[in-house]
C-alpha cells in the first residue's frame, strides 16, 4: 500500500525562476508593417474522433440528467421548478452535442 522510491528526491536540482531582462536587453518590437505568418486553425477543430468523443459524450451526459430528473415524474410526483431547470439543462447539453457532432468547419467553437 504504498511506493518506494529508488532514488531519493534532489531538490539541488530544482530549476530557479529566470531572471527579468533588463530593459537594454529586450528584443525590438517587430514594426507594424512587418510580414508575420498565417494564424493556423486549432488542430482540434478538424479532429473527427474527437469531436465524435466530446459530441457523444455531451449526448449521453445530457440525457441522462434528463432521465435523472424525469425519474420522479415517472412515480407521480409533480415537477418543481427545480426539476424542469434540470430537465432544460440535460436538454442544452444534448443540444450542444449534436451541434458539436454535426458541426463540419467547426464554426460553433471560440
Amino acid at each position: 500500500m504504498g511506493t518506494s522510491l529508488s532514488q531519493p528526491f534532489e531538490i539541488d536540482k530544482i530549476a530557479s525562476a529566470p531572471q527579468a531582462a533588463s530593459p537594454a536587453s529586450r528584443a525590438p518590437l517587430d514594426a507594424p508593417g512587418a510580414q508575420t505568418s498565417p494564424e493556423q486553425p486549432p488542430a482540434l477543430r478538424n479532429c473527427w474522433s474527437c469531436r465524435v468523443l466530446s459530441g457523444s459524450g455531451l449526448i449521453g451526459a445530457g440525457c441522462y440528467v434528463y432521465w435523472v430528473a424525469r425519474k420522479p415524474m415517472k412515480l407521480g410526483y409533480p415537477p418543481g421548478p427545480g426539476t424542469v431547470t434540470q430537465m432544460v439543462i440535460g436538454i442544452s447539453i444534448a443540444c450542444w452535442g449534436v451541434i458539436i457532432l454535426s458541426d463540419p468547419k467547426g464554426k460553433f467553437h471560440p
